[in-house]
């Protein structure tokens, strides 16, 4: 294991050492995410700026994983560090080759500015397939894994992971630049904060992003509450700070809260912003002579910054310089993207239509906008595969020559009609018809990066990558419904990274598959799951909602009626739901050891499978705290763990619940215990009505009292 400590005081004194011999305008050129060369010292330029959300991205080819929501959905924490491992592998490959090129551009470097591990709190937001979802405890656990994996266990750093966006963060899309998100001290450590703090405290992650928006007042990249008095101050962060991009010049552009780019830069570099990515940190010299900073503070950023290059042996050399080219999109790698995939998908209903018997079938119709479509696989903050495999593919591949498959567009995946002289839905007589010809319609719908994303996406610029509503575009609706109509089973598969209104599919379709944004062979996982190759096993990380009735306003941060812990009415499908085609449940489940407010709970729990097919499924451990008028409206997950079952296994397990979880937190934003009774509900999904309708079964209760 490394030893954090040890190694960052070594970097620390190399880096005063070397920034101790360059003068104030190199200190100064070493702040911008494209810092230049110092010749004469040996350093060459290098470039902060790299994303690896779910594979290196934007660099060329490597292995593209499903979107961050995607693998969410596997609930597998440990899963979660071998993909950050495998993407530092080939961040490394792609580094040591592009170096040896000379090639020191963007998107090239080991300073990955992922994950984004910010809470989903509004279905609306475009940004929130790049999260691990709505509940800060999974989204903590799987962030700290992914950390993990990204930077390594060896004598120096594998690559730097980079927490973002700092800190309460989630949308619209649209007014980012200029909007003030306000939040309680108890919604910010209740929700906002505590993947941010898990990340800091328990993984040392390396860097942190500040957002683009201002929080209770200050702009997050200049903040005296969040950057000084809780990051580098309670959590005591050692790493470096840097700006979401252009954020900085927002101060004075947007939030007004500045005069000029002197003040903007001087008021980000004091409150412990290291990297400026953009350009406002040009004015850095200006700022000097304005006195509003001095050269000490640009020679502190430039210390941690050199810190990290050296944790990193960018100087020194590492046991990563001869990771080989040819590991990346190797053939382990792509298996391990595919099998992220398989796990990652949700299968939302199924009245026996699933798995398909290719046996059976003469003609499969495969329907749909997504049903071909690359960028339904892709997600955003992508790299680039040299293969894709797309839905219509991967049935295609698997049925051969033995099932005829037919194919429909069906309609645009959400302009009026797909030839621009046409009549509007001059595709939806050809869907009828391949529903008409079809043993089976398979009916790929959803969205892409164009219709959910940031700002500045096409497409959607009306709400610049954010949702108006939870509904698919009108012209896919009404595809559904003509399809459904023919009256052939249909499978609905989903391809999305956020909740949509799933309803009229519910009532009138025979199965729901949600695939999210599979990554590049996502069609091939797909494939898999609907012929029974695999059975599916992923839970959804967010709550799929009936309609956004009594939901705040989009601009409200407040967290009253959001997400599973507060909301107020039934849910269409509830955080951490997902079916199989197993039958698993956990029968029998018991708090071992002495339990006091300050121990961790040891939960012994027998799961079984009672079904006639082999698969895995995840049990989920929620904790009610029965008496205290602070705790969360409904429960909170405070425990997680991938099994797998062949049919008719059983398995005895022991899973801790960290005593964190009897925590409340009350207006001040301090967290206590404050009850001495508890209930622990132990199953395969969370406690309420619509989940244990949708299963038919109820998890297994036990009283907690200390």
């Amino acid at each position: 294991m490394r030893d954090h400590k040890k190694e960052r005081a070594i970097a620390r004194e190399k880096a005063k050492e070397l920034v101790s011999k360059m003068t104030l305008m190199e200190k100064a050129s070493q702040l911008k995410y494209d810092a230049s060369p110092v010749e004469r010292l040996g350093v060459p330029t290098y470039n902060y700026w790299n994303e690896a959300l779910h594979g290196v991205a934007r660099a060329g080819v490597a292995t593209m994983f499903p979107q961050a929501i995607g693998m969410a959905a596997v609930f597998d924490d440990e899963e979660m560090k071998k993909v950050g491992d495998i993407i530092a592998t080939e961040g490394r490959a792609k580094y040591n080759e592009y170096s040896k090129h000379g090639d020191r551009d963007i998107y090239k470097g080991l300073t990955f500015w992922s994950p984004n591990v910010n809470i989903f709190r509004d279905p609306r937001w475009g940004r929130g397939h790049e999260t691990y979802g709505e509940d800060p405890y999974l989204t903590s656990r799987l962030g700290v894994r992914f950390v993990e994996g990204i930077q390594g266990d060896g004598e120096v750093m594998k690559a730097a992971a980079c927490a973002k966006h700092y800190a309460v963060h989630s949308g619209p899309e649209s007014i980012r630049h200029e909007f003030d998100a306000e939040a309680t001290m108890k919604d910010m450590w209740e929700t906002y904060l505590p993947a941010f703090e898990a990340l800091v405290t328990e993984a040392d992650v390396e860097s942190v992003m500040g957002a683009y928006n201002r929080t209770n007042g200050e702009p997050c990249c200049g903040h005296t509450y969040l950057m000084e008095d809780v990051l580098r101050g309670k959590w005591n962060f050692e790493g470096h700070f840097t700006s979401d991009c252009w954020a900085i010049k927002d101060f004075h552009e947007n939030h007004k809260i500045t005069k000029n780019a002197r003040e903007s830069a001087a008021l980000a570099l004091k409150k412990g912003c290291d990297v400026n990515c953009g350009n406002t940190y040009l004015h850095l010299l200006g700022a000097i002579e304005d006195g509003l900073i001095t050269e000490e503070d640009i020679t502190l950023a430039a210390e941690r910054l050199f810190t990290t290059r050296f944790l990193l042996g960018l100087f020194d050399g590492s046991e990563y310089d001869n990771i080989p080219y040819e590991v990346v999109e190797c053939k382990e790698h792509v298996e391990k993207a595919l099998d992220m995939a398989r796990k990652g998908c949700v299968l939302l209903k199924n009245d026996g239509v699933l798995p398909l018997d290719k046996s059976r079938l003469k003609t499969i119709g495969v329907i749909g906008p997504n049903a071909d479509s690359r960028a339904s696989l892709i997600g955003n903050y992508h790299g680039t595969s040299s293969r894709y495999i797309t839905v219509l593919e991967g049935i295609q591949d698997e049925v051969g020559d033995d099932v005829r498959v037919l194919y429909s567009e069906g309609c645009h995946l959400y302009k009026d009609k797909v030839e621009n002289l046409a009549w509007n839905q001059d595709r939806i007589s050809e869907a009828v018809i391949t529903a008409e010809h079809s043993d089976v319609v398979v009916l790929c719908v959803g969205l892409d990066e164009t219709l959910e994303g940031e700002e500045g996406d096409t497409g959607n610029s009306d709400a610049s990558g954010d949702k108006h509503d939870l509904h698919l575009p009108k012209v896919q609706e009404e595809l559904i419904e003509k399809v459904a109509a023919v009256g052939k089973p249909t499978i609905v598969v989903l391809m999305a990274g956020s909740a949509i209104d799933m309803n009229y599919a519910d009532e009138n379709c025979n199965g729901i598959l949600l695939a999210w944004y599979p990554g590049a062979r996502g069609g091939k996982a797909v494939a898999d799951l609907l012929f029974g190759k695999v059975s599916p096993s992923g839970k959804l990380p967010i709550t799929f909602y009936r309609d956004l009735e009594g939901m705040p306003e989009f601009t409200d941060y407040s967290m009253k009626n959001r997400t599973y812990r507060y909301m107020e009415k039934e849910a269409l499908y509830p955080f951490g739901y997902g079916l199989t085609y197993g039958d698993v449940n956990v029968t029998d489940a018991e708090i071992t050891g002495e339990v006091t407010a300050q121990s961790d709970i040891q939960v012994k729990l027998t799961v079984k499978n009672d079904g006639s097919t082999a698969t895995e499924d995840v049990v989920q451990i929620y904790i009610k705290d029965m008496e205290s008028p602070l705790a969360v409206r409904n429960c909170s997950l405070c425990a997680f763990k991938r099994v797998s079952l062949a049919a008719g296994e059983s398995r005895t397990i022991t899973v801790t619940v960290a005593g964190a979880a009897m925590n409340v937190v009350d207006e001040n934003g301090e967290r206590r215990v404050d009850s001495r009774h508890f209930k622990l509900f132990v199953g395969t999904f969370q406690p309420d009505a619509r989940s244990e309708k949708l299963t038919g079964r109820r998890p297994v209760e036990l009283d907690l009292n200390i």
